[in-house]
């Protein structure tokens, strides 16, 4: 009797575990199928790891006892949010002694009606190892499309070397010294022309159906545009999908990387190379369903002008684009190749590049591997001289200005981004 007593004890302990496993499993799918999470803003680090570094520079310090204030421009609305911090090029872990959200109204100042505390595991703080990504908990925070807000950083003690984008387009601000990210303005702001530690903001309870993610290099990431004016064509492409009443609505996320090349790295300002950074930078993020591929014009000039043991043919460019789309399509993901834009009498423009170009953009053109093609270059070369970008159109012959950012936004087909 005993013995079948504790049989019947334990066959009804595991029945209720089983019993409660599934209650689990099915309160985690209801809340998933809930969840509809999207990246309504991105950053992709222009730094490289450590062991890429000078020594003098992997030790550097470059924040103690400061609250940086940073700005992003969110493409898509939402009811609840959340917030990724990165210290993936980090030469030890990171502290974050306290983290804020709020809308900005101008400058390093914010609507405090609307500032709200970040938490990580229901903790005011974080310590994020060496080389780690971590997601604020999910906050009950309304914000609607194409809104600018304000995220505030508190870094007790000494940082290590920050993940950073050098082109952020974007005036941030750093404290002198203390925690001030609940301040409604920081009054001794130093103006900062990076981003940094804040790698995506991704919104859910909104409209968007999905993330739209722009790739590429300094044209994508916006310069030659004007400061905190949000013209780089991905914003505008943005714009545009918002106004188009017929289109779903889309989140848009930058991962243009200033200097970046397809096949090889060398300078810490130029981050990875696309094929290094594209898990992290695009896979990564939430709900991705297109990919607009525009980059190698890099690997055109730079393999000439700075690194000529770099130098890449027209051939190996488009091996690396085969790669990267085939990476996309593993997750689901359309990739519309975008064709590289005019650059003659740019600093590092040869005859050799540009055959290269023109090699490269008959292949996006005319292959058919690409789900959609835009046609950059059409779009805005000059008429007259179709090897050049004109003159109203740009300042340094190689990045446009605003007017030729809205040009490329406004030749895009946005069929492309019909839902099928």
């Amino acid at each position: 009797m005993k013995l079948t007593r504790i049989t019947f004890n334990l066959s009804t302990w595991l029945l209720a575990l089983v019993l409660a496993s599934g209650f689990a499993a099915g309160a985690q799918a209801q809340q998933s199928d809930t969840d509809h999470w999207v990246t309504a803003w991105a950053m992709s680090p222009s730094t490289l790891p450590p062991g890429m570094l000078a020594a003098d520079m992997a030790s550097h310090n470059e924040f103690d006892d400061q609250t940086l204030r940073q700005i992003a421009h969110v493409t898509a609305s939402g009811d609840t949010l959340r917030v990724r911090l990165s210290n993936t090029h980090g030469n030890r872990p990171l502290r974050i002694g306290a983290a804020t959200i709020a809308e900005q109204t101008s400058g390093a100042g914010i609507d405090v009606a609307s500032l709200q505390s970040l938490s990580f595991g229901d903790q005011a703080g974080v310590i994020i190892p060496r080389g780690a990504t971590v997601f604020s908990d999910p906050l009950p925070f309304p914000v609607e499309a194409f809104t600018n807000l304000s995220i505030s950083l508190y870094l007790p003690e000494a940082s290590g070397l920050p993940t950073s984008h050098r082109a952020a387009m974007q005036t941030g601000y750093a404290s002198t010294a203390g925690d001030q990210t609940r301040a409604p303005d920081i009054a001794d702001a130093q103006e900062i022309s990076f981003w940094h530690y804040l790698s995506a903001i991704d919104v859910n309870g909104g409209e968007a159906v999905s993330t739209i993610v722009t790739v590429g290099d300094s044209i994508t990431d916006g310069v030659g545009s004007t400061v905190n004016s949000n013209n780089r064509w991905p914003n505008l492409l943005a714009l545009r999908l918002r106004d188009a009443s017929d289109m779903p609505a889309y989140a848009v996320a930058n991962a243009g990387l200033s200097g970046n090349r397809v096949l090889h790295e060398r300078s810490p300002m130029f981050g990875e190379n696309l094929l290094a950074r594209f898990e992290r930078d695009v896979l990564a993020l939430s709900n991705v369903s297109h990919l607009v591929l525009l980059e190698g014009i890099n690997d055109m000039g730079m393999s000439v002008s700075m690194a000529t043991d770099q130098e890449v043919s027209a051939e190996q460019i488009i091996a690396g684009y085969r790669q990267v789309a085939e990476r996309a399509r593993a997750h689901g993901i359309k990739v519309i190749g975008a064709t590289l834009t005019p650059f003659e009498g740019a600093g590092y423009f040869s005859e050799a590049g540009e055959r290269k170009r023109q090699q490269v953009n008959a292949w996006i053109r005319n292959s058919g591997f690409f789900d959609g093609v835009i046609d950059f270059d059409a779009a805005i070369a000059d008429p007259d001289t179709p090897a050049r970008l004109p003159a109203d159109f740009t300042a340094d012959n190689l990045h446009p200005n605003d007017a030729g950012y809205a040009a490329m936004a406004n030749s895009i087909d946005l069929t492309l981004f019909e839902q099928e």
